[in-house]
């Protein structure tokens, strides 16, 4: 076994001491002459790498203290080197980001847009070893609004972190225990309510005749946007009456593009279709025919083999479709301004997504187990369904009127 150095530690000559070897190393500036040395005390050692690292110390005692611990550090490998982060959060960005990037689309664009948006302005130019707790969960609590977003931007930004701690550039994840304190989000009843069936009628009414299939279809699917925008002519069972969903389309920074995965693994899954959403299939096919193909996503768009398309034949975009929806709601009398409480943007009721919602109250009021309708909306989990999806029927006011108005009863006059 090799021999510790027995320099190490080692006192370094100074400027401010009047000792002989002091004062040899540094004849100026002029000064006392003394006979013991007051320099610091230098401890080397080795990182895991085999880099040389030293310290400086007041005391000899310090010194040994901390040749100690990094030592037995280094053999247990727990040794951290500081230095390593003392590099920007956007640094550090620019090397997890690449690593980390691959996934859905959706995810992707939403995490960048967290970065962006919240954690480079306020964080990109401070140093990784620099970040503390309070600080940030000061951050979370009082600049970044709603209880969504800040939930969105504490996991990314305790991933990044967590990344960090897992590269031994910090010691630990200042971000691990801050909390989201924003309020969820609640809503009056009549702002969840979708719409009743005699109101989307009216809704229909005012669309563009193009565009009523359309709507005929997501009423009694309860698909996803992205869901029956992608569907094709090879994911339809004419003879069963049914319609796969294998893929969805999805909006990259304003392109429009293919993706295999629909938005969780509960989403692959076969839909029955009713007459009317046969019909309107048949409506869509005798605009531009029918072409049933075997492109898969990464062919790309492969547009001829869509069901639903614009006017002009191309992918149906949703901010195109809002312009329509907008004035239609608006012209049916049903159209209602809400300020959302998250976002505190002003959002119009009802939403094209609604026609998800009735139709799992349709579901619900029928008696389809809760099980069933998850499977037929694509739902991990069936809890979800029944709290995020199902809405009072449209006379459920009237029943429980009737339920608690007293019952009149006729006196027999003799």
């Amino acid at each position: 076994m090799a021999r510790r150095p027995s320099n190490n530690p080692r006192q370094i000559r100074s400027k401010t001491c009047g000792c002989a070897p002091c004062l040899e190393a540094h004849p100026e500036p002029e000064r006392r002459p003394r006979r013991d040395c007051v320099g610091p005390w230098q401890a080397r050692w080795r990182d895991p790498e085999g880099r040389q690292k030293a310290r400086n110390f007041d005391r000899k005692s310090d010194a040994l203290a901390h040749l100690d611990d990094v030592r037995s550090r280094v053999r247990h490998g727990t040794y951290l080197d500081t230095a390593r982060g003392d590099i920007t959060v956007t640094q550090w960005w620019g090397e997890w980001w690449p690593a980390h990037s691959k996934g859905r689309t959706g995810t992707r664009n939403h995490k960048e847009s967290q970065w962006r948006t919240h954690i480079e302005p306020k964080w990109g130019q401070r140093k990784l070893i620099s970040l503390t707790y309070m600080e940030i969960q000061g951050w979370i609590t009082n600049e970044v609004k709603g209880h969504a977003t800040q939930t969105k931007v504490i996991q990314l930004l305790r991933s990044i972190l967590q990344s960090a701690v897992l590269d031994r550039r910090l010691p630990f994840n200042p971000a691990d225990e801050v909390v989201a304190t924003a309020e969820p989000p609640a809503k009056h009843p009549d702002d969840l309510r979708p719409p009743t069936l005699g109101q989307y009628e009216l809704v229909r009414s005012h669309l563009p005749a193009f565009y009523r299939p359309l709507v005929d279809f997501a009423q009694e699917s309860g698909m996803r946007w992205g869901e029956y925008t992608a569907l094709r002519w090879q994911h339809i069972d004419h003879e069963n009456a049914t319609a796969s969903v294998r893929e969805i389309v999805v909006d990259d920074h304003g392109r429009l593009v293919r993706q295999a995965m629909p938005k969780t693994t509960a989403g692959f899954r076969t839909v029955p279709l009713s007459g009317k959403a046969m019909d309107a299939l048949k409506a869509m096919e005798d605009v531009f025919g029918r072409t049933p193909g075997t492109s898969t996503p990464a062919d790309g768009m492969a547009v001829e083999e869509l069901v639903f398309r614009g006017p002009q034949g191309a992918v149906l975009n949703r901010n195109n479709f809002r312009r329509l929806w907008i004035p239609a709601i608006q012209k049916a009398g049903i159209a209602r301004m809400v300020v959302s409480p998250e976002t505190e943007r002003k959002e119009w009721w009802p939403r094209v997504h609604d026609y998800r919602h009735a139709l799992a109250t349709r579901l619900h009021a029928a008696g389809v187990s809760e099980k069933d309708v998850q499977l037929i909306l694509g739902q991990e989990r069936g809890g979800r369904v029944t709290w995020l999806y199902t809405h009072g029927s449209e006379d459920s006011l009237e029943k429980v009127r009737a339920a608690i108005e007293p019952t009149r009863h006729l006196r027999a006059v003799s």
